[in-house]
């Protein structure tokens, strides 16, 4: 008498669990991708925390140190960090937010976008608990280790499981897909950043400017958020196949045009970062604007976010 084999047991995260039924909306999936980017979106607006960490300790005034060299700040406990210092972990978001998406893209594709969703969830809430941390023993290092490295490689895998996964449900409107998720992710700074200066003045203290307890406060509710969107996704039953004139992508960077649209890219990108990082320090130091106002700054984040959402609907030819 012959055993059946038992049947593939499925975790539920893995992609055979997420595909949609017959009639399943698509609409329902854009909302799961919103609430990913809208969490990672943050790191945009991450420069209303450098001010008030660079008097951590003095609380009122920083305790400056005129020897202090970036790799002694990494370690010190007795002086303030510089805002340039802390402008680093802005830069490891966006490396490591590219690295990760670039090594683990085709990982994602295989896994699928809940699980890839839940591990962006727990690095990047993970990333800012590690960071608060680091403010708590006053160890740049830790922050830099926990929110640049940890919570970039949770950038970059929430950037792209909700493009990727729109992509797949509106092939017809593909530059309204990766608009309506990228607009989330400067839209998190619209939110996040004015959300983050009540927390700090909620929590400030004559011993304390706020910033560890609110990046706690601001993991929970991410990791709430980003879970729920993450458990949301659904991945359709078929896929439509690409054009036959397509390069594939293990094939793409042999071409020259990929290295051009790379290097604009590039430049267009580190400029504008460049300035989003330091926008708030810029606003409040330069022009004088309270921290109110600056919080503002974060606007900046979303205007090109905005293109991309409705550029779509802009015919080729209106080029020329």
């Amino acid at each position: 008498m012959e055993i059946a084999a038992p049947a593939a047991i499925t975790g539920v995260l893995d992609r055979e669990r997420i595909v949609a039924a017959p009639g399943f909306n698509r609409w329902l999936v854009p909302p799961a991708a919103l609430a990913i980017h809208l969490c990672i979106g943050m790191a945009y607006g991450f420069s209303v925390f450098w001010l008030p960490l660079s008097r951590a300790l003095g609380v009122t005034q920083p305790i400056t140190c005129p020897d202090l060299t970036l790799r002694t700040a990494l370690f010190t406990t007795t002086c303030d960090w510089r805002v340039a210092d802390l402008g680093w972990m802005y830069t490891l978001f966006f490396v490591f937010l590219g690295s990760s998406a670039a090594l683990w893209g085709g990982w994602l594709e295989r896994a699928g976008p809940r699980k890839a969703g839940v591990v962006s969830a727990m690095c990047w809430c993970g990333g800012i608990v590690i960071a608060a941390i680091g403010v708590i023993v006053h160890q740049l290092w830790i922050m830099w280790l926990g929110g640049g490295v940890i919570g970039g490689i949770g950038l970059g895998l929430g950037y792209i499981s909700p493009v990727s996964t729109l992509v797949k449900w509106f092939p017809d409107r593909r530059g309204m897909a990766t608009g309506m998720a990228i607009m989330g992710f400067g839209g998190g700074a619209m939110i996040g950043a004015p959300l983050a200066n009540r927390l700090m003045t909620y929590f400030s203290s004559p011993t304390s400017v706020g910033v560890w307890q609110t990046f706690l406060v601001l993991a929970a509710i991410y990791f709430v958020f980003m879970m729920s969107g993450a458990f949301a996704y659904r991945v359709p039953p078929l896929v439509a196949s690409g054009n036959a004139a397509s390069v594939h992508f293990r094939d793409a960077h042999k071409t020259k045009q990929f290295w051009l649209i790379w290097a604009v890219l590039c430049l267009n990108v580190s400029a504008g970062i460049g300035v989003i990082g330091m926008a708030s320090p810029m606003l409040q130091e330069i022009f004088g604007a309270s921290a109110a106002v600056a919080e503002r700054g974060s606007l900046q984040a979303d205007v090109p976010d905005l293109d991309r959402c409705v550029g779509h609907r802009i015919p080729p030819s209106a080029g020329g």
